[in-house]
């Protein structure tokens, strides 16, 4: 049964730093994943689940620049993976199976934003396609291992962003409708959120639990393809370029995946949408606030659609159970 939609009142909130979203937890003996997890809010959740005696797997684009980050922190695992390129994909997760039978924890942090029109070798949209279908594909392969677990989580990042839009069912790929780069992101989001429901209901006879995060403002790598005027015209920096005070720090943004992925308050939930460190409350399609989980993003239908339409799109299917 999904988790219903409303807080908890776990009595952390968004200055929660990713080390006390533990709860105290240890996880010694757990084996994590986390996508994306060398730079930015990232790498701040590898660190707090290494501290906590977790061995984590780094998946990475550049080894090199992945090793200088994860430089003096133990209990790292680093090996290659591009998410836009399913071949790389099916190697990772070929690869890890190979030596590990279970997995603990999948956080799918990894993402691009507001990137100009680009495409993938399948001619996939690229924000859709490296946020949301190469996390399916990812996590369809290691579902073995996930099983395998014994009462695994499964984190997939989405954003305030989701409100933009929903996911586009017919046309993913911008090929009827004219590119917006934001619009791309709030879909990529949208189908972030609802793949974590998907899961979750899938995933909840083997004991796997996944959940949905909005990890807050956090100015990292993230950004790169935005400018600076853009940033200054939305707000996110001032004419100096100081950051937004509603920003978090890296660690800060990161205390939302390690509280989902870790922490006993949410022992027997799943399937829920969480921001600062609690489940997120449901808020109408138009409100205009900066919190919240929109109704396109939770909707159970939706997410089926949508899982049937990643089915098609990357060939993969779940392992029958």
């Amino acid at each position: 049964m999904a988790t219903e939609q409303k807080p908890i009142d776990s009595g952390y909130g968004m200055r929660t730093e990713a080390r006390e979203a533990l709860g105290g937890r240890r996880l010694d003996g757990k084996v994590a994943i986390v996508t994306g997890g060398y730079s930015g809010l990232g790498l701040e959740t590898t660190r707090a689940l290494a501290e906590a005696g977790a061995i984590v797997v780094v998946p990475a684009r550049t080894l090199d620049k992945a090793q200088k980050a994860l430089a003096g922190i133990a209990n790292v695992e680093q090996a290659a993976l591009d998410l836009a390129d399913p071949r790389s994909i099916d190697a990772f997760a070929s690869g890890f199976l190979s030596r590990t039978k279970k997995l603990d924890i999948l956080i799918n942090n990894a993402a691009i934003m507001a990137s100009p029109l680009m495409r993938d070798a399948r001619g996939y949209e690229a924000q859709f396609a490296t946020n949301h279908l190469g996390h399916f594909q990812l996590t369809a392969r290691l579902w073995p291992a996930l099983k395998a677990g014994g009462g695994a989580r499964v984190v997939s990042l989405s954003s305030i962003g989701h409100r933009i839009s929903p996911p586009d069912l017919d046309d993913p790929n911008f090929e009827r409708t004219e590119y917006n780069k934001w619009v791309a992101y709030g879909r990529a989001k949208s189908a972030n959120a609802l793949f974590a429901i998907g899961l979750d209901k899938r995933g909840q006879q083997h004991g796997v639990r996944a959940f949905a995060v909005h990890p807050g403002g956090i100015m990292t790598d993230l950004q790169r393809y935005m400018p600076e005027e853009e940033k200054r015209a939305m707000g996110w920096i001032d004419e100096h370029g100081n950051v937004n005070e509603r920003f978090k720090t890296p660690s800060q943004g990161a205390a939302t995946s390690v509280w989902c992925a870790t922490n006993a308050q949410l022992d027997g939930k799943g399937g829920v949408y969480c921001e600062d460190c609690d489940i997120a409350v449901a808020v109408p399609a138009d409100d205009k606030g900066f919190s919240g989980v929109r109704p396109w993003a939770i909707d159970q239908a939706l997410a089926d659609k949508l899982w049937a339409l990643s089915e098609r799109m990357t060939g993969v299917s779940f392992a029958a159970d």
